[in-house]
């Protein structure tokens, strides 16, 4: 049991540290002759999808919330 939670917290630092790397840092790089990197650097649809769904996770925890309530008092 603590070799997958070790397992699952190391999976999701490398694909926080892999997302924070594609949606900010490799902005304030200089531009690459690596197709794979220009690629990166050139992508504006990441760097707006975090932000953008801060929203939508906001509604759907008051949802949660909300049936939590509903459940426990009826």
């Amino acid at each position: 049991m603590k070799f997958w939670g070790g397992f699952l917290v190391i999976v999701g630092s490398i694909s926080f540290i892999g997302f924070v790397f594609v949606a900010i840092v490799s902005k304030l790089f200089p531009l690459s002759d690596n197709p794979i990197i220009q690629a990166i650097q050139n992508d504006r649809y990441y760097c707006f999808l975090a932000p953008l769904t801060l929203p939508a996770l906001l509604v759907a925890i008051y949802f949660h919330w909300l049936s939590m309530k509903l459940f426990k008092h009826a």
